[in-house]
């Protein structure tokens, strides 16, 4: 049975260390457990990013930036995120996204997704 944690019980991981793309977090809905719905407390450096730029068919994300900035890429387009700042990327959105941290501190973030076993992660090319 899942009880409330504090994320100082969790470790964190570290993917990717010592590249441009190097995150740390914390599988926070995994305790216990893995659970149905998965909720990451991620902590993006300077200088790294989420890439490769990618949508999913079937799985819905959530994404809220806790403290720091980002860039986030969406397409074509960009948006800076800051704490406060929310942003959904419905299933199917066929525009593939990734988060940019140019600044000087940690961005700090929560991502939360479905986890569909038949969904399928896009990454177009050039991404």
């Amino acid at each position: 049975m899942k009880h409330p944690i504090h994320a100082s019980e969790l470790a964190f991981e570290t993917w990717y260390a010592g590249t441009d793309r190097e995150i740390r977090g914390q599988a926070l809905g995994d305790f216990e457990g893995v659970s149905k719905v998965g909720v990451g407390l991620l902590e993006l450096p300077p200088g790294s990013n989420t890439k490769p730029a990618h949508w999913h068919t079937k799985e819905e994300e959530h994404l809220y930036v806790l403290s720091g900035r980002a860039t986030l890429h969406l397409g074509a387009r960009q948006f800076e995120l800051r704490a406060g700042s929310f942003v959904c990327f419905p299933a199917g959105q066929a525009e593939a996204h990734y988060i940019d941290n140019t600044g000087t501190e940690a961005c700090t973030y929560l991502i939360v997704g479905e986890r569909i076993g038949d969904d399928e992660v896009v990454y177009p090319s050039g991404s």
